[in-house]
């Protein structure tokens, strides 16, 4: 029986992201985002799907383990182009799943502490 066990699921709307332009509000994304999170979202024509799936990931991981944390402690990345995600200092496994519909991103996040 797994005793710490969590799950976290959020939904945002990419527009939400698309009228805080990075170019002008990189203090904004600085506060939530680490600098390989900006790169990895940067580097696509079309950024903001990618800054909403991101965050999406980050609001999950915090409902999945239910403590109180800075979304930019929480570090997304892809390993075999699957979606990861690390907090230092923090002895949970995640699991993760990130979709993109029209203008919606969603991500569910199971968390497992050791």
């Amino acid at each position: 029986m797994i005793e710490n066990f969590g799950i976290g699921i959020d939904i945002i709307d990419v527009d939400r992201f698309r009228k805080i332009p990075y170019m002008t509000k990189t203090s904004f994304y600085n506060k939530i985002f680490t600098k390989k999170e900006i790169d990895y979202c940067l580097k696509f024509s079309d950024p903001y799907p990618h800054f909403a799936g991101k965050f999406a990931v980050k609001e999950a991981v915090k409902k999945s383990i239910n403590q109180v944390i800075e979304l930019f402690h929480i570090e997304t990345f892809h390993e075999n182009d699957k979606p990861k995600v690390r907090i230092s200092n923090h002895d949970t496994q995640f699991l993760v799943s990130i979709s993109h519909d029209g203008n919606f991103s969603i991500a569910v996040v199971i968390s497992v502490g050791m």
